[in-house]
């Protein structure tokens, strides 16, 4: 959780089956959470949809 108005927002970095390690998004942790376990198996396009769902469902509650 960043402390203060300029401190960094969490992120997604992902490892992929070929080794590589990719940042995929920052997000709002006072608006959605993530586990890791949520991400395993997912393509980065299944991630992005992960991260969109729980951001529109955040912004209609």
């Amino acid at each position: 959780m960043p402390r203060g108005m300029l401190d960094p927002m969490p992120e997604v970095v992902a490892t992929f089956e070929d080794g590589s390690t990719r940042t995929l998004f920052s997000f709002y942790p006072d608006e959605v959470s993530f586990q890791a376990a949520e991400f395993t198996g997912l393509t980065e396009e299944d991630a992005y949809d992960l991260y969109q769902r729980k951001d529109t469902a955040y912004l209609r509650s």
